[in-house]
């Protein structure tokens, strides 16, 4: 059994700290997060996160099963992920449950006992530069069972995909007149 007890972990939850007052058994929810500064407005970034039709060009970590399905709050789509590059696809179902213009996408995917929510967010952080972080956050009954076979791998491809869309958005700035494919 898990118990974290640094400060930050007890403070962020109601729950947790009436659990740890009553003695009950503390299970946090696992997460993983990475942020990278790229050299492109933000509006470039946030063109090449939607554009899903162009994700094979740069992003080797998710798929679109459907391309041409624009993101929109309520849509599901149908998503595949491949935490390390040579192995097979994981086929997904996901919700979009927020889409902020140039600012903010998450979606979530359920399963019975196991939810997973991603966020992508882009600051602006001047002089045309932008900073993307991408979250996930994995709940449920069942979420124990299953990080500990994705946690390494998981967050190794959350970074390498913070990296290809840097690349990919700074090569859009420094080669304007090329087209999307």
């Amino acid at each position: 059994m898990l118990i974290d007890l640094t400060p930050s972990t007890v403070a962020n939850s109601r729950c947790d700290y009436l659990a740890l007052c009553c003695d009950l058994p503390v299970i946090l929810m696992p997460s993983f997060y990475t942020e990278i500064e790229i050299d492109a407005p933000r509006s470039i970034v946030w063109k090449a996160l939607l554009d899903k039709q162009n994700w094979k060009i740069w992003n080797s970590f998710l798929f679109d099963r459907a391309p041409t399905l624009p993101f929109e709050v309520g849509r599901s789509l149908l998503l595949s992920q491949r935490r390390k590059i040579r192995e097979p696809e994981t086929t997904f179902e996901v919700q979009v449950i927020r889409l902020q213009s140039e600012y903010s996408l998450c979606w979530v995917c359920e399963a019975p006992g196991y939810r997973s929510e991603h966020h992508f967010d882009l600051v602006d952080i001047g002089r045309g530069h932008t900073k993307y972080a991408h979250s996930e956050k994995i709940s449920g009954r069942l979420s124990w069972l299953f990080t500990p076979f994705i946690r390494r791998d998981e967050q190794a491809g959350m970074r390498r995909m913070a990296l290809e869309l840097k690349q990919y958005s700074e090569y859009q700035i420094a080669n304007p007149n090329l087209k999307s494919r």
